[in-house]
């Protein structure tokens, strides 16, 4: 959890320097300016709180990307740390995984059997050398060469993660996959995302003894993010594929019900889409409903009005069932019902 804070802090290194630039410059010709450029000077420590900051960063994650961006927002305020961020956009996110297939299910268990032994040995999951990285890409081209074997393979990928229509061969097929680099997955983040299907908990890293636990997070037990989303104090936007099977839309719905219940100023949208179209499609409603979402960090008064579009219908019969599963919550803030722009 070290490089997001790092990242951050260089973005805010980075635009509070331009916006001192943009101010000196202004103030060539103004000079009774001098006294609002002291205040943007570049402060680039941690423990500089900044009330009002010169600028709106907002982040938009997928999948693993969208638990980073909530364990960084939630232990940065547990550690009395300035976030930096404006608003949140989660597609798909990760962190509850106790509702997946069973192909999941063996791995997990297998992973957990094995974890503690291998996490030494190996540090991550990749494919070695160059040669066996053009022996993947060679199958990768072959694939989109030859339909029929593209065809079979995007089936068995499918029955693999449970049914899932993503276009797992086409991914294959981006630049990043070649024979001089392939990204590759840290062990310990398999690992980890074990230990929370296990546990059921959105919870941090493991680390497997109390004493380990203690030097890293100060309790015996690693740090249960789900029971901290009271510390949220951004607006956070949650989106979930109807036809996602490796992070189904009820876990999800849990990441939002928590964040109700505790007072996070949140909103819930589904797509019909399989888990990579978030990414890979590059659909049109999707990247204007995600725009819309940002403007509101503009516009925050914005957020809190209730849109309609020609899916309103179906928008509104989604919220019904997460209102009725969340009961009698009524600590919530006001529910958001965010729509999809008319085509």
């Amino acid at each position: 959890m070290k490089d997001m804070p790092a990242i951050i802090e260089e973005i805010h290194k980075i635009k509070t320097s331009e916006l001192g630039k943009s101010q000196h410059h202004a103030q060539e010709e103004t000079e009774d300016q001098n006294d609002n450029i002291k205040n943007l000077e570049i402060q680039t420590s941690q423990e500089d709180v900044i009330e009002d900051q010169p600028y709106k960063l907002c982040a938009v994650c997928h999948s693993l990307g969208g638990a980073v961006m909530l364990m960084y927002v939630v232990t940065s305020r547990i550690a009395q740390k300035p976030h930096r961020l404006s608003r949140l956009v989660l597609l798909s996110p990760a962190g509850f995984h106790e509702d997946s297939n069973v192909v999941f299910s063996i791995v997990e268990k297998i992973i957990l059997f094995v974890g503690p032994i291998l996490a030494p040995l190996i540090p991550g999951l990749y494919i070695p050398t160059r040669f066996f990285r053009m022996l993947l890409n060679k199958l990768a081209r072959d694939f989109h060469n030859y339909p029929a074997l593209g065809g079979l393979v995007q089936t068995l990928m499918g029955y693999v993660v449970g049914g899932d229509s993503s276009n797992w061969v086409g991914v294959l097929g981006l630049p990043h996959y070649n024979m001089d680099d392939m990204p590759g997955v840290s062990f310990h983040v398999v690992l980890h995302l074990a230990q929370i299907k296990r546990t059921k908990r959105f919870q941090m890293y493991d680390y497997g003894s109390a004493a380990a636990n203690m030097e890293a997070y100060g309790t015996p037990e690693p740090l249960d993010l789900g029971a901290h989303y009271g510390l949220i104090d951004i607006p956070m936007d949650l989106v979930a594929g109807q036809r996602d099977r490796v992070i189904s839309p009820t876990m999800v719905k849990k990441h939002y019900k928590l964040m109700r219940k505790a007072g996070v100023e949140v909103s819930y949208n589904e797509f019909e889409y399989a888990h990579l179209d978030f990414t890979f499609s590059h659909r049109e409603e999707l990247l204007s409903y995600v725009m819309s979402r940002l403007h509101l960090a503009a516009d925050p008064g914005k957020g809190r009005i209730k849109q309609t579009t020609v899916r309103l219908r179906r928008q509104k019969k989604v919220q019904s069932e997460i209102e009725s599963d969340c009961g009698t919550e009524s600590r919530g803030v006001d529910e958001e019902v965010p729509g999809e722009p008319n085509a």
